[in-house]
Parts: C-alpha cells; structure tokens; sequence
C-alpha cells in the first residue's frame, strides 16, 4: 500500500522542516510514503474563507485518484491512541491501494473534499497549527508502523 500525505502550503519552519523530513524517511522502511505538497493560494485577502477553501479544495481533489481512501485530518474526525491508529492502519494496508492523509489549509476543508473523504481523524481536542500537525502527524504515523512491526519506539 502506497501512503500519500496531502499539504496545502509549504512548510515554513526548519525546525518543522527538518523533523517532517527525519520521519517521513523513517517511514519509508516500512511502506512506500510521499509528501505531495499543493502551492497556497495567492492573494488572499480577497477571498472570503469560503472561497479559499473551495480553492483550496479544488487543488486537493485533482491529486486524488477516484480508488484512494481519503482520510481527512480534521478536528472533528475520530480520536485514537497511537495503538489504535496502528490497528487501524493495519485494517487499511489490507484493503486499499493507496492511503491519502490530507492536512488542509488554515479554513479546513471545502464540502466538496470532505464528501470525498472516506473518513476523518482527530490527532487531539487540542489545536494545533497546520505546520505543527504535519509534524505530529508524522512522528505518528511512524509510531503506528513501529507498533505494528513489534519494534521498541512505542512504550505502553
């Protein structure tokens, strides 16, 4: 199974940068992983939140292929611990070809992405900055590979 994470806009923060980059190499020992990063919208300040999460929207729904699970990470998506989002993952390398995460831009998503999407997950109730969640989101998606291999990163 091929595994896609979906940005919009680029990382700003080396730190971020630099931490995004260690684990998405770590994750592909374990499956095949691509970052697919969209270009943020120019010009802005003329359009109403609405209006650039339809853009915004579009952008997403051209790097999606119609046999994808789309999995949105949205606030109001299901909570996990980390050994569930393993379990979980598990599940999905059965079944789908390719697994897109998608972080979307500081508004969320558009109707049109979100009745796309198979499903949405929570990373926690608190929030986090779109940069910040990349990290995050990737730091766990490494987690859940190390928990499904049996290796030690994880220590319940």
């Amino acid at each position: 199974m091929k595994t896609v994470l979906i940005l919009v806009g680029k990382t700003v923060n080396k730190h971020f940068v630099a931490g995004i980059d260690d684990y998405a190499s770590r994750i592909t020992h374990y499956m095949p992983f691509d970052i697919v990063t969209i270009p943020e919208l120019r010009q802005t300040k003329s359009l109403s939140e609405e209006q650039q999460k339809s853009a915004e929207g579009e952008l997403i729904l051209k790097q999606i292929q119609s046999s994808d699970t789309v999995v949105l990470l949205d606030e109001h998506g299901k909570e996990l611990r980390s050994i569930e989002l393993a379990r979980w993952l598990e599940q999905k390398q059965q079944i789908a070809r390719r697994l897109v995460f998608v972080i979307g831009g500081p508004y969320g998503f558009s109707p049109e992405v979100y009745a796309r999407a198979n499903e949405q997950l929570s990373l926690s109730r608190l929030t986090f900055s779109h940069q910040m969640v990349r990290l995050v989101f990737t730091e766990q998606l490494y987690r859940a590979c190390t928990i499904i291999k049996g290796e030690p990163y994880h220590h319940e």
